[in-house]
């Protein structure tokens, strides 16, 4: 096991320097940053101050390895747009994207496992149907556009809900549901057909010759060995619940990190930028490890030797 977590963190921190390198590379590759800080009128002189301000005359390769050496300490540079340091700003965000996603997460948890479920276990009935219709209509629709919908619907004509912006619980069910719609969809599509292999083998129907109530079968034998398939997906979709927050936290207003990323780039603000970027690589990371770990937990024949 220790060794199995050792070399599981040697490749996560592999792969936080590797999305470092490609963000700190694209981010640069955007545009000029001296073009927003200076008016338009500004001279040759002012530019080259700003340039050599930032660090951004020297060659790229010099670039990142001061980023780097920073980054080790927890300084990621100051936001000129801001005004505060980078990794501050982006951890003062991070409480409300995280709210968002674990939001997002239960709906999506709990609508695959009850639906899913439900679909299994009387297929070809109308709880099928509709769980599937569900499903397949949950996929096609794209994130951007659910939100805009429940907009119109909840908070231009019915005004039960307000339209935009972090407060209340209120605030956070359209996101939320907008936010986990896709990732519902998917995983219960999974779920139904993880369950239906499920309940088709020889120990769920011994527990049923042995008297067991169909509940206990259901969501005690069945569903613990169905949710290996659907924990992996719910452990890759809930680390990408952080990254699609982006465009739901654009669309309400959310003030996470997803939208202060997209305004900072919009602003050239690379030190914010590449702070966020590495917090959100952190997470995912973090999240597919404990996936990984939880297998050992729901079937113990799985050993990490």
């Amino acid at each position: 096991m220790v060794r199995y977590v050792a070399r599981r963190l040697g490749q996560a921190v592999v792969a936080v320097i590797g999305v470092s390198l490609i963000v700190f590379i694209a981010v640069r590759m955007s545009g000029d940053l001296e073009r927003f800080v200076l008016p338009p009128d500004a001279g040759a002189a002012d530019l080259a101050r700003v340039r050599a301000e930032y660090g951004l005359d020297r060659p790229i390769y010099v670039q990142y390895g001061l980023f780097v050496a920073r980054a080790a300490t927890g300084d990621f540079g100051n936001s000129w747009r801001w005004q505060q340091p980078a990794w501050s700003l982006v951890w003062e965000r991070l409480p409300a994207t995280l709210e968002l996603a674990l939001a997002a997460a239960l709906i999506t948890a709990v609508i695959s496992i009850v639906v899913g479920t439900q679909s299994a276990v009387r297929p070809g009935s109308w709880v099928d149907t509709l769980g599937m219709a569900f499903a397949v209509l949950g996929q096609a629709m794209p994130t951007f556009w659910v939100g805009i919908v429940l907009i119109l619907v909840f908070a231009v004509q019915l005004h039960w809900l307000p339209s935009f912006g972090r407060g209340g619980f209120a605030n956070l069910v359209m996101p939320a549901i907008t936010l986990g719609w896709y990732s519902a969809a998917a995983q219960t599509r999974l779920m139904r057909s993880a369950m239906l292999d499920v309940l088709d083998a020889e120990y769920i129907k011994m527990a049923r010759i042995k008297g067991a109530t169909e509940f206990y079968v259901i969501y005690k034998h069945a569903l613990r060995n169905a949710a290996l398939p659907v924990l992996t997906m719910m452990g890759v979709q809930w680390a990408q619940l952080l990254s699609g927050a982006v465009i739901v936290e654009t669309i309400f207003a959310w003030p996470g990190v997803g939208s202060t990323i997209v305004e900072a780039i919009f602003n050239r603000d690379f030190a914010v930028v590449q702070a966020g970027t590495f917090m959100i690589s952190i997470v995912f990371v973090s999240i597919n490890l404990v996936v990984d770990l939880l297998y050992g937990v729901l079937d113990p024949r799985i050993r990490y030797d």
